[in-house]
């Protein structure tokens, strides 16, 4: 079974741009939408609205940097501060150029910072590259879950 991507987006127009990109990359894994960094933080910690789901982790953390209730510097934060979350690759997906944020979140361990292409078709391509990385591609840590493909 595939892990699912948490993609953590509070606005309508970049979330809807996000999922019809993920779409177009034709990823078998769910696609997670959460849209503050509390709701992604009781997703992560299964606490709150999601302490009923089943166990595990997602593949992929995709964080807004500029969240309501919680900002995604804190959340990727706690992300980090937590044993079973430490080796979650998370990317920050943001619209933010400066050099004080992209500083910060890889202080604090980001697996990759990526400014969100304001034209379609490059955001589309960028999130298909980054959603096929993440979830396909990359070598987990020693110690997770491998994930099988299906082959359908």
């Amino acid at each position: 079974m595939l892990k699912p991507i948490l993609l953590v987006e509070d606005d309508p127009r970049d979330l809807e741009l996000t999922l019809v990109a993920l779409e177009r990359s034709q990823l078998a894994n769910e696609v997670i939408v959460v849209r503050d960094g509390e709701a992604a933080l009781e997703y992560l910690t299964r606490s709150g609205e999601y302490a009923a789901r089943p166990e595990g982790n997602p593949a992929v953390i995709l964080l807004d940097l500029k969240l309501p209730k919680v900002n995604g510097l804190e959340v990727l934060q706690t992300v980090r501060s937590t044993d079973p979350l430490r080796s979650v690759p998370v990317v920050m997906l943001t619209s933010s150029h400066e050099e004080s944020d992209v500083l910060r979140s890889y202080q604090l361990g980001v697996n990759a910072y990526v400014v969100k292409p304001v034209e379609f078709k490059q955001f589309v391509e960028a999130i298909a590259d980054l959603g096929i990385f993440w979830a396909v591609l990359n070598e987990p840590p020693p110690g997770s879950l491998r994930t099988r493909r299906r082959h359908d």
